[in-house]
């Protein structure tokens, strides 16, 4: 494959996604580098698995090139694994105030909870496609707790209140090391794992 296109409408995960592909072999491109706007896609699937499927396959259509898109959100234990795939737009709220609407949600919805149970995970589904067929699923995830107040400026999301206990920092604290461990990381590795030992044609 000469060109895999790199699809988001989210502009920090979609520089996330292409610092971590720029270390690979591919020739990794953006809809801004082509000079295309990408079809908006309604992300009505059940599971992140369809939602990427579905947005991998309708950039591929689109673009006429092999395409990746992911899903990705946030499962916190004490809230029966909400807000899930609906993460970004748990609040309701669109636009700039979203993050911060949503991180007032979760917030206050975790207000009464223990520390002990205040388990979550962050979790990143990636799919290439090319047309019409999604050709590679995979998933990625980083365990952490949720902590009842913002620490650090750095992420994007609820990067500032998903804590990592191993290092002792929340994912908005925790600079390139973020890059090594998040669930998008993980999702990534086995994807480039998975596409070096593969053969598709577009």
């Amino acid at each position: 494959m000469d060109k895999i296109l790199l699809g988001s409408g989210n502009k920090k995960k979609l520089y996330e996604l292409q610092n971590l592909l720029q270390k690979t072999s591919y020739n990794i491109i953006t809809a801004k580098e082509l000079d295309i706007i990408l079809p908006e896609v309604i992300e009505d699937g059940n599971t992140y698995e369809e939602n990427a499927a579905k947005k991998a396959i309708a950039f591929s259509q689109f673009s006429g090139l092999p395409s990746i898109a992911d899903d990705s959100g946030l499962e916190v234990d004490a809230l029966g694994g909400e807000p899930g795939i609906y993460s970004g737009r748990w609040s309701g709220e669109h636009g700039e105030n979203q993050s911060r609407e949503n991180n007032k949600k979760l917030l206050e919805q975790m207000q009464k909870v223990p520390q002990e149970k205040r388990t979550a995970r962050f979790v990143c589904v990636i799919v290439m496609a090319i047309n019409e067929k999604a050709v590679i699923t995979v998933r990625g995830e980083c365990p952490g707790t949720i902590l009842s107040d913002f620490r650090g400026i750095g992420g994007f999301g609820y990067d500032p209140l998903f804590f990592v206990p191993e290092y002792n920092k929340t994912f908005a604290e925790l600079g390139e090391i973020k890059n090594t461990i998040s669930h998008r990381a993980q999702a990534l590795k086995k994807f480039e794992k998975i596409l070096a030992e593969s053969c598709y044609e577009a």
